[in-house]
């Protein structure tokens, strides 16, 4: 349906990050109940049905890379996905451990190297990267990696790429957040220039963000766990219960939009129901602008 000058998009991605389950769904900190703050977000984009084409969970899927909490991570969003009839695309985060993400999450054999996936979308190009250090919590692109992201980039696709990437490569106000950034940027940066990289994807800093690396949009996702809140005194890191959130990617064939959804429930001050969209829709368009943008006298 267009009622404006855009058309409807082509692809539409739920991209959630740093779910940081626990087994068991232990509360993180002994606070954040993260299994219901997941459930939430199910539940909401349950609201979109077959909308989605995917949902991308940029990593820190568990707190602590327990088996148990990427079962409930997968329990969550795997039925989601197939109701939807989405690819259900997983990030390694620096919070996950590859051997139990692997066997739980992508059914292979518990592996140490590297999980990287390539998803086809519709013509649409999903690379799922993972710069995760094992026993560290900064990322890093060495040169094998790069080498392997360079393959996978040497065809174009016919809608061009997203690369989704648990460690964002851009700044943050969070002084704190510098120590464990991605590691090996300039590589990074070398292999995307000139490539169909369209969009990059990231998670790590649990806030909604957005920028550009080697000319590319960046577009970060908030957590679902916890808010790291970037109003806080310069030199300090605060985590809150609050401020949840996650985003829907819209890809059009000349650009793409990222809207950032907050976690409900969240009390309605006004709604305009399908019926109304509806009516809408029957009327031409200067009869959709006297219905529905003509000011009227109160």
């Amino acid at each position: 349906m267009q009622l404006g000058r855009y058309p409807a998009a082509h692809t539409t991605i739920a991209h959630l990050s740093d779910t940081h389950l626990l087994a068991g769904g232990a509360p993180l900190g002994g606070a954040a109940d993260t299994v219901a703050a997941l459930d939430r977000a199910v539940n909401q984009l349950d609201r979109l049905g077959t909308a989605l084409d995917a949902i991308v969970v940029t990593g820190d899927i568990a707190d602590l890379g327990e088996p148990d909490a990427y079962r409930l991570a997968r329990a969550a969003l795997e039925p989601l996905a197939e109701r939807a009839g989405a690819e259900l695309v997983w990030v390694m985060g620096n919070h996950d451990e590859r051997e139990p993400f692997a066997a739980e999450l992508l059914d292979l054999p518990p592996s140490l190297e590297p999980l990287h996936r390539v998803v086809e979308l519709g013509g649409v190009r999903l690379v799922s990267f993972d710069v995760s250090v094992p026993g560290w919590h900064h990322g890093a692109v060495d040169e094998e990696r790069a080498d392997w992201l360079s393959a996978v980039l040497a065809e174009p696709a016919p809608k061009g790429t997203v690369l989704a990437v648990h460690h964002a490569p851009i700044p943050t106000p969070i002084a704190l957040m510098d120590v464990l950034e991605l590691q090996g940027q300039a590589r990074l940066a070398e292999v995307l220039r000139g490539s169909d990289v369209r969009l990059i994807l990231g998670g790590h800093l649990h806030y909604p963000s957005a920028g550009s690396f080697a000319g590319i949009p960046v577009s970060i996702a908030g957590a679902t766990a916890y808010t790291l809140d970037v109003s806080a005194p310069p030199r300090e890191l605060q985590g809150v219960d609050g401020g949840r959130s996650f985003s829907l990617v819209q890809l059009f064939n000349d650009g793409h939009l990222v809207s950032v959804a907050p976690l409900g429930p969240n009390t309605v001050i006004s709604r305009f129901d399908e019926g109304f969209l509806d009516e809408l829709s029957a009327l031409d368009p200067l009869a959709r602008l006297e219905r529905f943008s003509r000011k009227r006298a109160e």
